[in-house]
């Protein structure tokens, strides 16, 4: 049987740590409802940010509490460079996920283009000019004056310039 006389500190450490995590995520939580409520952000990006968050607050939080469990650097440390080893070559065949979702997070804090929005992408090859239907975490969806529904990789949009009309031309 394990004596909790010989863990007290871990276990005051972990308890604060979980205590500090979870108004870590409150208030991140309210700081994004905050923003998007302000910039008019659809529930369904908000999600997707959520999502990206967590997941980079449980890594942190993951990596303090087993450096408080007494876990050897020096050992953790290979772990995690081979894991991102691996995960790197993985990664690197799936860079234009990464990619997407990376600019689905820029396009949610910094972009001015919204659900709804009139727009006009400016290349030389095509005139594409429509309204802004849906913005996920991996594609841009757009319906044109046409009628047609165009989808565009996030990545995509990031490289394109954009002209925000207002009104239809």
């Amino acid at each position: 049987m394990v004596n909790l006389n010989n863990f007290k500190y871990e276990l005051l450490l972990t308890i604060v740590v979980i205590i500090v995590m979870m108004i870590l995520i409150m208030s991140i939580k309210n700081a994004i409802k905050k923003f998007s409520f302000v910039k008019a952000i659809d529930a369904n990006r908000r999600k997707i940010i959520f999502i990206l968050t967590y997941f980079i607050v449980y890594i942190v939080f993951g990596a303090l509490l087993a450096v408080i469990w007494g876990v050897d650097f020096n050992r953790l440390s290979v772990f995690i460079s081979s894991v991102l080893a691996v995960l790197g070559v993985g990664f690197f065949a799936q860079w234009s996920l990464l990619s997407n979702l990376t600019a689905s997070a820029i396009l949610f804090f910094n972009h001015p283009v919204r659900i709804g929005s009139r727009i006009r992408i400016l290349d030389k090859d095509f005139e594409l000019v429509g309204e802004v239907k849906d913005i996920t975490g991996f594609y841009f969806f757009m319906k044109t004056d046409k009628g047609e529904l165009i989808t565009f990789p996030n990545s995509l949009i990031m490289q394109k310039g954009i002209e925000i009309l207002k009104d239809k031309e």
